[in-house]
């Protein structure tokens, strides 16, 4: 008898399309959205009997929603483009059977996408054609269930036409400000919503591939394959600094974050000589501070939790890799995560779980558990401690 295969767990669903962004969709744009059904609900309803307490609750289901963009590119592969969302409901670990919305992109794939934290909408790079779309929050009002849903926006971004692919895309946190990195090295940072140019440097890197703004807006890390990843005075348009791979290590993705006591730091997840690494900067002096070895493998996707405590990565082979920030020890590892490539990673808004998607057209939730005390380990601990006294003072007995 053949081997019963193992069902996979809740957490974790195919989508039937390749995945390379994953994003936590804001909880005021959910909220928002149940607003409006539940008073367009109202408005229908005047002539109806009063309605009961279950029934006055917005049809759209509360919770956490993740978007999802990806695709099988230009070809006639049969694989959709499309932007997905999803729902995962933390009481029972699960994300959705099916997606809550699926916008078909027709040839074009969305490779690169960046939320807005106002509520504004999205922002896609396609690979095919090399142009940027905006999206807009939607209702899909066709079924009896109102869901959060999207739809091509009108606006056009004629900043970002004709300028090649936009391999990385980031808004600063009160989404002011938009970056764009460009395969040929052009690095644009707009004012937004007027997309009036701030930054405009076109040899940046030879080619860019990772972006971050610093919490208060006043930074940008920008990082080139097989260059350094410069500082930007986002105000001035100025580099602050240029950070080396002195050690020839191969640099992948930059985020900054703040430590314990509110120092900004910047992390590098790279690979050296013993694997996958993350390389810790200090942003006044800008000198490395440490260097940590994490995996034997490379580094295919990186992230920090919006409070600090937490790093993952994700590997070519599938694996996640949660680390806690204070020790720089794993707090988390799941083997095989995925079948393929770990895409991308996103932390939740609170910072208690972390998604991750990949090619094998899956993506995961993952659950992010507190670590108890090792009751046992401790009365060990003491145990070892008192022996330890114990011949110590029949020593100095002995001795006498």
């Amino acid at each position: 008898m053949g081997k019963r295969q193992i069902p996979d767990p809740p957490n974790f669903k195919k989508y039937g399309v390749p995945f390379y962004s994953v994003a936590w969709i804001p909880q005021h744009v959910v909220k928002s959205r149940q607003i409006e059904t539940a008073d367009e609900s109202s408005d229908s309803d005047h002539s109806t009997s009063p309605a009961t307490e279950a029934e006055k609750e917005p049809a759209t289901v509360a919770g956490n929603y993740l978007l999802f963009a990806g695709g099988g590119g230009a070809g006639h592969s049969g694989i959709p483009n499309a932007l997905v969302i999803a729902h995962f409901d933390v009481a029972s670990n699960s994300l959705s059977d099916q997606p809550v919305c699926k916008l078909g992109t027709d040839s074009e794939l969305p490779y690169r996408m960046a939320l807005n934290s106002n509520g504004d909408g999205l922002i896609c790079a396609m690979e095919t054609p090399m142009v940027c779309r905006w999206f807009d929050w939607d209702q899909n009002k066709s079924s009896e269930i109102h869901k959060l849903s999207l739809k091509l926006s009108e606006k056009v971004l004629s900043q970002l036409e004709d300028v090649g692919q936009q391999l990385a895309l980031a808004f600063n946190n009160d989404g002011t400000a938009l970056a764009a990195g460009g395969e040929d090295g052009n690095l644009r940072v707009f004012k937004w919503p007027s997309m009036e140019i701030i930054l405009n440097e076109t040899n940046a890197h030879s080619s860019l591939k990772d972006l971050h703004f610093s919490s208060d807006g006043k930074l940008l890390a920008s990082l080139g394959s097989g260059g350094p990843c410069k500082v930007w005075d986002v105000s001035s348009s100025m580099v602050l600094s240029s950070l080396s791979n002195e050690n020839r290590e191969t640099f992948s993705s930059c985020r900054f974050s703040q430590t314990n006591d509110e120092t900004l730091i910047l992390y590098i997840a790279a690979m050296t000589d013993k694997g996958g690494s993350i390389l810790t900067w200090n942003t006044q002096t800008w000198e490395r501070m440490a260097s940590k070895h994490i995996i034997r493998d490379p580094i295919s996707a990186f992230n920090v939790s919006a409070d600090g405590k937490f790093l993952a990565c994700g590997t070519p082979s599938g694996d996640i890799v949660v680390v806690n920030s204070t020790n720089m020890q794993i707090h988390t590892m799941i083997k095989k995560a995925h079948l393929g490539i770990v895409t991308a990673l996103a932390f939740s808004p609170d910072s208690r779980a972390v998604a991750s998607v990949s090619m094998d057209s899956s993506a995961r939730v993952t659950i992010i558990e507190e670590k108890k005390t090792n009751g046992l380990s401790l009365w060990i601990a003491l145990f070892i401690i008192l022996l330890a006294v114990a011949a110590y003072f029949l020593r100095q007995e002995i001795e006498k």
